[in-house]
C-alpha cells in the first residue's frame, strides 16, 4: 500500500530496466510486445528489448505470445496481464526502495534513512512507518551481546565472590592465575560486547549531550582500565594499595556485571518498543492481498493488490473483504463498517455509495469502482496516524537522562579535580593515589542501576497487573496513567457488550405475542438483515420455534416480508409499513421512546395490520456503571466518543452518568478529540476495543484496550483489560501510581549510593581517618545500588489494587 505499507513497485529490475514518463496506451504496448522490430520485441513488463530468438521466457496470452526479459517479469506479467498490457503499472507510484525512515522517539528532529542511535540520547531509532521490513537487527545484536556478558559475568562471580560462599577456587588457581583468568573473561565483554555502549557514550561526548551512556563508558572504562594496569604493571602501585599476596585488586567482575545489566535493561526495552510495530502489522492485515479485477473485457481474475489502481473494476464477494476505497456502482449489500465506526451493525450499500478498504461484505455481490489505493485510502491514513502517535511518546528513561545531564559533568568535574588535588598534594607516589582516586570516583559513580531502575519495575508491575486483568505494554503507559484528568471511552464493546440483543417485545390488543414471534423468527431465519441474528436469538431463548415461511422478499433499506403459517408478515422500519399501506400510528409513541433509550424499534404486521413491535439494543455491561463512579471518585472526567447516532449514544450516557458525549464520529475525528484535550492542556486516556479506536488509543497519553476488542486496538494500547471489563480501568490507575513511584524510588537508588560515595572515594575523608576509598569499595557499593532497585522493584508484587 504505497508508503506506509513500506511496499516498493518498480517497473523493472535494476539497471536493465527503463521506466516511462508517459502512459502508452494498450495498443502501443500490445504492439510493441508483439511486433518484432529488428528481431526484437519491448518486455511488457520492464520496457527491456528483448530479442524473439534468444531463449528467453515466453508466454502465449490470448493469442499472442509475449517475450520478456527475465522468469521475475514473466511470472509478474501471467499474474496480472491486463495490468501491464493497459499501462497499469506505468500509472503507479513508484516508491523508490529504503524508503522507510527512521527517528527518535524522544527527539523527532533527528531522521535517519537506515536505523541507529539517536546521536543525542543514545535510544535506538525507530522507523517512522511504524513497522520495518525484516527483524530487529538491535534486539537481535544486543541480545547476542547480552549473552556473551552473562556467560562471562557468571564464571567471573563465581571466581570473585565463590571465598565468600567457602567455595576454595582461587586457591586452586592460584591469585595470579584467577586474575589472568579474570581478564580473559571480561575482554570480549568489554572490548566487544559493550563496544555500542563506548560508541554512544563518545557520541555523548561529542555532542554535548551528556546522558547515561557518558557514565556507562566512564564507569566500565575506568574499572577495566585501571584492573589491566594492575595485572600486567602492579609494579606502579604503592603497597598500600596492594593486598595480603602483593598483587594489586582488580575490578574486572564490576565492569563486565555493569555491562550484562545495561544489556539486559536494554533488551527488555528493545522488546516492549518492537510490539509497537504489531499494531501496524495487525492493521495491514485487514486488508486482503488481491482483488478481483473486471476488464473492460468482462475478463474477471485476482489480482495483486498492489496492481490495482484508481479508476480499476473490483467484484467484491459475500464474506470477502473490500479490497480499496471504492464507489459501489452495481449490487446492494450489507457491509460491517466496524472498521470505522465501531458499531456492529453492519451498513446497507447499494449504487453510488462508498465502501472503504479493510471492511468485510457481509452478504451479496458489490462491483466497485476504486477511488483511492496506497498511502490516499481511509486504512493507510489509519495506519500513518497509529504510526505518527506512537512516535510521539516519550520514554520515562528520558527522566534518567535529564538527571545525567547534570550528574555527568558533577562527576567527572569531581574526578579531575580529585585527581589534580591527589597529584600536586598528595603523599608519594602522588601520580598513583591520584589515578586511584579518580578512579574510585568514576566507577562508583556508575549507575549500573541506570539500566535496570526502569525495567525491573515494569516486569514486576506486569505480572502482578496480570494477575489482575490488567496486561502493561510499556513504562510510559504507567507513567502517564498516573497523571490523567480525563478518559474519553468508546461505547460499543467498552460501556457496552458490543452484541446487539432482543430487548422488548409488545403487541396490539388481541395479538398473541407467541404466534407473532414464531411469524417474526421465521421470517428473520431468511432474513440478511443486520439485526436478525439478534432477533432469531432472542425469540430462540423465549423457547418459540419458528414458522414456516413462504414468499419470503426482502426489501433493501425498510425491511422483509412473507407468508408464515398462511398470514402475511411484514417486519421492517416505517417506510415498510407505508409501502404495504399499514397504519402504525397506534406504536409510534412507543418506538420513539424506546429509540430516545437506545435502541432500535421494528414494527411487526400480521394480515396487512400492525400487530407489534419489537426492539433490539446492545445491552450495558453490568459492571459499567460502578466503574463510571469510580473513576469520578478517581478525579477522572469521564467523555464518551462513538460512531453511533447521538440518540443513542446520551441515551447510554445518561443511564451512566458520563459528562460529555461525543456521537456519529469516524477514526480521525475521535484522534482529533484527543488532540483537542490535549491542546487545552488536558493528559488523556483512551478506552477502546476496535480498529476504529486505534489512532486514538496511540495518540493518548495512554490507550486501554479490552481484551476482548480487535487486535489492531490491543496492539496499539499501552494497557489492555483481560476481562474487557472498564472497572479494570481503577486497577490500571492504582497499578500506575504505584508502579510510577516506585520507577522514581528505583532511579533515586541508581544514584544516590553513587552519588554519595563520590566524595569519599575522592578522598575527602583521608585527612581524618588517614584511608583512601579502594576502587573495590566503590564497586562493591555500585552493586549495592543495583541490589537496591531489585529489591525495591519486587514490591510490587504485593501493592493491593480495586476496592
Amino acid at each position: 500500500m504505497a508508503k506506509i505499507l513500506a511496499h516498493t513497485h518498480t517497473d523493472g529490475h535494476g539497471a536493465c530496466c527503463s521506466h516511462h514518463d508517459h502512459s502508452p496506451s494498450g495498443t502501443d504496448i500490445l504492439s510493441a510486445a508483439t511486433v518484432p522490430v529488428d528481431g526484437k520485441v519491448t518486455d511488457p513488463v520492464c520496457g527491456m528489448q528483448v530479442a524473439v530468438d534468444a531463449g528467453k521466457p515466453s508466454l502465449e496470452h490470448k493469442g499472442q505470445t509475449f517475450h520478456f526479459c527475465s522468469s521475475k517479469c514473466h511470472d509478474k506479467f501471467e499474474t496480472d496481464p491486463w495490468f501491464y498490457l493497459s499501462g497499469g503499472n506505468a500509472k503507479k507510484k513508484v516508491v523508490a526502495s529504503g524508503a522507510v525512515q527512521y527517528t527518535c522517539p524522544m527527539h523527532p528532529e533527528v531522521v535517519r534513512d537506515g536505523p541507529g542511535a539517536c546521536p543525542i540520547c543514545g535510544m535506538a531509532l525507530e522507523p517512522m512507518s511504524g513497522v520495518a521490513e525484516g527483524p530487529n537487527e538491535e534486539l537481535v545484536d544486543f541480545t547476542r551481546r547480552l549473552w556473551v556478558s552473562v556467560l562471562a559475568a557468571v564464571p567471573l562471580l563465581i571466581l570473585t565472590m565463590g571465598p565468600m560462599f567457602g567455595l576454595p577456587i582461587r586457591q586452586w588457581l592460584g591469585e595470579q592465575m584467577s586474575v589472568y583468568v579474570e581478564f580473559l573473561l571480561a575482554a570480549p565483554v568489554v572490548l566487544w560486547a559493550a563496544l555500542p555502549f563506548f560508541q554512544r557514550g563518545i557520541t555523548s561526548v561529542r555532542t554535548m549531550n551528556a546522558n547515561m551512556w557518558t557514565l556507562i563508558m566512564l564507569g566500565v572504562g575506568a574499572a577495566y582500565g585501571f584492573s589491566v594496569v594492575a595485572t600486567f604493571l602492579p609494579g606502579l602501585f604503592p603497597d598500600g594499595l596492594k593486598m595480603h599476596g602483593g598483587h594489586v585488586p582488580v575490578y574486572y567482575e564490576a565492569a563486565v556485571v555493569i555491562v550484562a545489566l545495561i544489556f539486559v535493561g536494554q533488551v527488555l526495552e528493545l522488546r516492549a518498543r518492537e510490539r509497537t510495530g504489531d499494531a501496524i502489522r495487525a492493521l495491514l492485515d485487514l486488508a486482503p492481498k488481491t482483488a478481483r479485477r473486471i476488464t473492460p473485457d468482462g475478463d474477471e481474475y485476482d489480482a495483486p493488490l498492489e496492481n490495482i489502481v484508481e479508476g480499476d473494476r473490483l467484484r467484491v464477494r459475500p464474506g470477502e473483504a473490500v479490497p480499496v476505497d471504492a464507489t459501489v456502482i452495481e449490487g446492494t449489500s450489507s457491509v460491517d463498517e466496524s472498521l470505522l465506526s465501531g458499531e456492529p451493525m453492519p451498513v446497507s450499500k447499494q449504487a453510488g455509495d462508498t465502501v472503504t478498504g479493510g471492511t468485510l461484505n457481509k452478504q451479496g455481490s458489490l462491483i466497485i469502482e476504486t477511488r483511492a489505493v496506497g498511502e490516499d485510502s481511509m486504512l493507510a491514513r489509519i495506519v500513518a496516524m497509529v504510526a505518527s502517535a506512537q512516535r510521539s511518546r516519550a520514554p520515562i528513561q528520558g527522566l534518567a537522562d535529564r538527571v545525567a545531564s547534570f550528574f555527568v559533568p558533577a562527576v567527572v568535574a569531581v574526578a579531575i579535580i580529585a585527581f589534580i588535588v591527589w597529584l600536586v598534594f598528595g603523599p608519594e607516589p602522588s601520580f598513583i593515589f591520584a589515578m586511584v582516586s579518580a578512579v574510585a570516583v568514576l566507577i562508583i559513580a556508575c549507575p549500573c542501576a541506570l539500566g535496570l531502575a526502569t525495567p525491573m519495575s515494569i516486569m514486576t508491575a506486569t505480572g502482578r497487573g496480570a494477575q489482575m486483568g490488567v496486561l502493561i505494554k510499556d513504562a510510559e503507559a504507567l507513567e502517564r496513567m498516573a497523571k490523567v484528568d480525563i478518559i474519553v471511552v468508546d461505547k460499543t464493546g467498552t460501556l457496552t457488550e458490543g452484541r446487539p440483543q432482543l430487548t422488548d417485545v409488545e403487541t396490539v390488543d388481541g395479538v398473541d405475542e407467541n404466534e407473532m414471534l414464531a411469524a417474526v423468527r421465521g421470517l428473520e431465519q431468511g432474513s440478511e438483515h443486520p439485526l436478525a441474528e439478534a432477533i432469531v436469538s432472542g425469540i430462540e431463548a423465549r423457547g418459540i420455534n419458528s414458522s414456516a415461511v413462504g414468499d419470503f422478499e426482502a426489501v433493501t433499506g425498510k425491511g422483509v416480508r412473507g407468508v408464515a403459517a398462511g398470514r402475511k408478515v411484514a417486519l421492517g422500519n416505517a417506510a415498510m409499513m407505508a409501502l404495504d399501506k399499514i397504519d402504525h400510528a397506534a406504536l409510534d409513541a412507543r418506538a420513539d421512546e424506546l429509540r430516545a433509550s437506545g435502541k432500535s424499534a421494528m414494527y411487526v404486521a400480521l394480515d396487512d395490520r400492525i400487530a407489534g413491535l419489537i426492539a433490539v439494543a446492545d445491552p450495558i455491561k453490568p459492571t459499567t456503571a460502578a466503574a463510571i463512579k469510580a473513576l469520578h471518585e478517581e478525579g477522572l472526567r469521564v467523555v464518551m466518543a462513538t460512531g453511533d447516532n447521538e440518540i443513542t449514544a446520551r441515551a447510554v450516557a445518561a443511564k451512566l452518568g458520563i459528562d460529555e458525549v461525543r456521537a456519529g464520529i469516524l477514526p480521525e475525528d475521535k484522534k482529533a478529540l484527543v488532540d483537542e484535550f490535549h491542546r487545552q492542556g488536558h493528559k488523556v486516556a483512551m478506552a477502546g476495543d476496535g480498529v476504529n479506536d486505534a489512532p486514538a488509543l496511540a495518540a493518548a497519553e495512554v490507550g486501554i484496550a479490552m481484551g476482548t476488542g480487535a487486535d489492531v486496538a490491543v496492539e496499539s494500547a499501552g494497557i489492555t483489560l483481560l476481562k474487557g471489563d472498564l472497572i479494570g480501568v481503577v486497577k490500571a490507575r492504582q497499578l500506575a501510581r504505584a508502579t510510577l513511584r516506585n520507577i522514581k524510588q528505583n532511579l533515586f537508588f541508581a544514584f544516590c549510593y553513587n552519588a554519595a560515595g563520590v566524595p569519599i572515594a575522592a578522598g575527602i575523608l583521608y585527612p581524618v581517618t588517614g584511608t583512601l576509598l579502594s576502587p573495590m569499595i566503590a564497586a562493591a557499593a555500585m552493586s549495592l545500588s543495583s541490589v537496591s532497585v531489585i529489591s525495591n522493584a519486587l514490591r510490587l508484587r504485593r501493592v493491593r489494587l480495586g476496592a
